[in-house]
């Protein structure tokens, strides 16, 4: 059952079904995080940008959520395989050195940066930075907005990212170097930190559809 907020905040927006709260002047971010974790437990992606926004994004669909799991299945596996990193899903919170927490579709992350952290801490909301995200547009993401998010990743640490848009069947390519977009492609593979992963991107465009649709 969610509870109330009981710190104190600003209603910043409320733009395409994200809730935005913002901290007061020298309020503990962490707290309000918490707080809006706690008032909002049935959203599964609660984020916090480097100045204490907090988003609160509302829960993807049916389609949405079972090409989120794909994604991560395929990505597990191949890890799994290698057993040189982990992988983790939407509902894993990564908390940035600038405090900023994101919490990716699907990421990957060596063993070295996973194990450099306590125990104790690998149990909460893990403060690292994965080496490898994925984003996948749902009907309600704005994808501009998902543009401006993978930008911040690689700005903050992230050194491989890949943005896909089902309904476009286009990936956009996010590295230190260049964004580059691919389109109508059956298969994305790896480089950089997953090389050697192959992602089959033909079960995430035909999504929930039926034989006959």
């Amino acid at each position: 059952m969610a509870t109330a907020l009981k710190i104190p905040f600003r209603y910043l927006d409320d733009y395409e079904g994200v809730v935005i709260l913002q901290p007061q002047e020298d309020q503990d971010w962490d707290a309000l995080y918490e707080q809006v974790c706690q008032a909002h437990e049935a959203h599964s992606k609660i984020e916090q940008d480097e100045e204490g926004n907090v988003y609160v994004m509302p829960p993807v669909g049916g389609e949405s959520g079972w090409q989120e799991t794909e994604a991560v299945i395929q990505l597990a596996l191949w890890a799994k395989r290698k057993g040189h990193g982990k992988v983790f899903g939407p509902a894993t919170t990564f908390v940035f050195p600038n405090k900023a927490k994101h919490c990716p579709d699907a990421a990957w992350a060596s063993n070295e940066r996973v194990y450099a952290i306590p125990y104790r801490q690998r149990r909460q909301r893990i403060p690292i930075v994965p080496e490898f995200v994925i984003e996948i547009k749902s009907p309600t993401d704005v994808y501009e907005k998902l543009q401006r998010k993978m930008d911040w990743y690689l700005r903050n640490g992230v050194e491989l990212g890949w943005l896909i848009h089902p309904d476009k069947r286009e990936v956009k390519i996010y590295t230190a170097l260049e964004v580059s977009t691919l389109r109508k492609i059956d298969k994305l593979r790896g480089t950089g930190p997953i090389k050697g992963f192959t992602l089959d991107l033909r079960p995430i465009w035909k999504g929930l559809r039926d034989e006959g649709e």
